[in-house]
């Protein structure tokens, strides 16, 4: 959006390319360059994706990983080596990369650190990574904030500590896993020890647990949730939509009014979302009122 005076508005744009099990790739950037969050899909797939929104992976100016493990990685070695993209994220990670049987390409000149707690600047992009409870070597979400919007990535936990649930109430836009439903996993499939892994603190948030966490750090700063990971074989999308609005309206939290919400496809892209903070919308509608004076 461009106004009078030479004012240029250029709101960061969020697209999810795959969500779940199977693979995991977010892409956050401008009309310009970007960053994906993870690359847990085949890079041929990814560059169609970014192709699709006119982009190539000239303009991707970094990959952060959240964990290592396959559905989070996948793609991380060709983009990385092939491709020339900094892959960013914690040493531990790193050498769980290393260890990994779907990662054959070495990483090594796009080898980039990212800590707990530190803030890397890509581009007028500041990403940082805080702590989440996962079965990985070790795991980290991302908030990545541009010009005074801020998305936060919460994806497989299976808490939200006091560090996630901070950056939750500082977003205006969150992915959040909404992984199982709590009775499909019980009366499932799943042999035993599966279900006590993905229950546990160390493992993924069911949709309950997703909605209370929620419904517990809102701030009015929030306008849109995507919810992520879901279960192809414990979740339904219907379910989880359901679920999170009952703890919200438990709150007197509505979904439409007070905030969107949304369930990102597993093995799909979804459409690509504009992002603007409650200050970037001040700053439209001063601009705008200006130029009618």
């Amino acid at each position: 959006m461009r106004f009078g005076s030479g004012i240029q508005m250029d709101r960061l744009k969020f697209q999810s390319l795959a969500s779940g099990s199977s693979g995991n790739c977010y892409f956050v950037g401008n009309a310009s360059y970007g960053i994906l969050i993870d690359a847990g899909i085949g890079s041929r797939t990814i560059r169609k994706c970014l192709r699709n929104i006119g982009l190539d992976f000239d303009k991707i100016w970094g990959v952060f990983v959240t964990h290592d493990h396959a559905d989070h990685i996948r793609g991380v070695g060709s983009m990385g080596e092939r491709f020339h993209i900094p892959v960013y994220s914690t040493r531990k990670v790193h050498e769980g990369i290393d260890r990994s049987y779907c990662v054959t390409h070495d990483l090594s000149a796009c080898r980039r650190y990212v800590e707990k707690g530190e803030t890397v600047k890509v581009g007028e992009m500041n990403v940082t990574a805080f702590p989440v409870s996962h079965d990985a070597t070790d795991s980290v979400g991302y908030t990545v904030e541009y010009r005074g919007t801020r998305i936060t990535f919460a994806t497989d936990l299976g808490y939200a500590g006091s560090e996630v649930m901070e950056h939750m109430k500082r977003a205006d836009y969150l992915v959040l896993e909404a992984n199982y439903d709590e009775r499909m996993l019980r009366e499932g499939s799943y042999p035993y020890h599966l279900k006590q892994r993905i229950m546990a603190s160390t493992g993924h948030l069911s949709n309950d647990q997703a909605g209370m966490c929620l419904a517990e750090n809102y701030r009015e700063r929030l306008k849109h949730v995507f919810l992520c990971h879901l279960s192809k074989e414990n979740n339904l999308p219907e379910l989880a939509l359901q679920t999170i609005t009952r703890h919200l309206e438990n709150r007197q939290i509505v979904v439409e009014r007070d905030l969107e919400l949304t369930v990102l496809e597993r093995l799909s892209p979804s459409m690509l979302y504009e992002l603007q903070s409650d200050l970037q919308a001040e700053r439209i509608q001063h601009v705008s009122s200006d130029m009618r004076q």
